[in-house]
């Protein structure tokens, strides 16, 4: 898989700037290979990071195959994706089918005028940005940059996923939260009920501590699964629906285990899983529950349509 925006760059990993001469970059990587080698104390991840990012740059022609953007995931948005995504009264089906579920709101689209207006302002007034998707730039932008970026991939990534499950789903995208200010990045209806789902991706490895989240990539005062809860709590009441679970998406190799619930407290049945596992969550719900009737799945339908309101 790919680089997500917010993962380290070798250059990052080995701790120089992408200006560095060769001899800096190849003292960086043998001092880092000592420091990070298990045996004298160091960590077996952060070893084979330093290792890949050589393996990236650590001849003159990887590293300008890497500088030139090679292997880069491409995070222009999609043109056909872009243009079907509509506001509350125009489902997204997409061309050819008519078995797609249900689409409203535009996935990312809030998340990616951030980075191209953060974009801008980095780069500097007045200078020309033919392309602010360009993998040289996107991995030389700084990570506040970045994190709006991977944020509106992720949002993409989920509307995709669940566009496949067929026409007995329905997803609302980046849904407005009165009461909070906020807002909740998918609203999934299905057979299995209704779940409010936040994609995310910070660009590393998470895990569930203390019925929280917690990872290299999230900030020590950012609490992702309180959040949610307050915002889907204030959701809940404005609309009159009560939601099934609460759900964070993070990309495979960020989660160590499918998926991993909150056991206790007010989260309770919150679960975090990796974006392969989604479907499945979907259509099965979260430890078996009792599925939704269809009379119950039109009724939610309706009152959500009527009552949802976008970012």
């Amino acid at each position: 898989m790919p680089d997500s925006p917010l993962s380290r760059t070798p250059y990052e990993v080995l701790g120089v700037s992408p200006r560095s001469s060769d001899d800096e970059l190849r003292r960086a990587y043998r001092r880092l290979l000592r420091e990070t080698h298990p045996d004298t104390g160091g960590s077996a991840a952060e070893f084979h990071a330093v290792q890949l990012a050589w393996e990236r740059v650590g001849t003159s022609s990887e590293r300008a195959a890497y500088d030139s953007g090679a292997g880069a995931r491409s995070s222009a948005p999609d043109a056909r994706a872009a243009g079907g995504f509509g506001g509350a009264s125009t489902p997204h089906r997409p061309e050819g089918s008519s078995l797609k579920a249900r689409s409203y709101g535009h996935p990312g689209g809030d998340e990616r005028e951030h980075f191209l207006t953060l974009m801008r302002e980095w780069v500097g007034r007045g200078v020309d940005l033919p392309d602010p998707y360009d993998p040289t730039l996107v991995r030389s932008a700084p990570r506040e940059i970045r994190r709006w970026l991977a944020k509106a991939m992720a949002e993409e990534e989920t509307a995709r996923i669940v566009s496949t499950l067929g026409i007995g789903y329905t997803i609302w995208n980046n849904v407005l939260v009165g009461r909070t200010g906020g807002n909740i990045d998918q609203l999934v209806l299905g057979p299995a009920g209704l779940f409010a789902i936040q994609s995310e991706d910070w660009g590393g490895v998470i895990r569930l501590s203390r019925g929280e989240l917690v990872g290299e990539g999230i900030a020590s005062d950012e609490e992702p699964f309180r959040m949610l809860g307050q915002n889907a709590r204030a959701l809940g009441r404005e609309l009159g629906v009560k939601f099934t679970a609460l759900v964070i998406v993070v990309p495979d190799d960020d989660l160590d285990q499918a998926i991993g619930q909150i056991e206790r407290g007010r989260l309770a049945g919150a679960v975090v899983v990796r974006r392969s596992v989604l479907p499945q969550l979907l259509r099965n719900g979260v430890g078996g529950g009792e599925r939704a009737s269809v009379d119950r799945v039109f009724e939610l339908r309706s009152r959500l349509q009527q009552g949802v309101r976008f970012v």
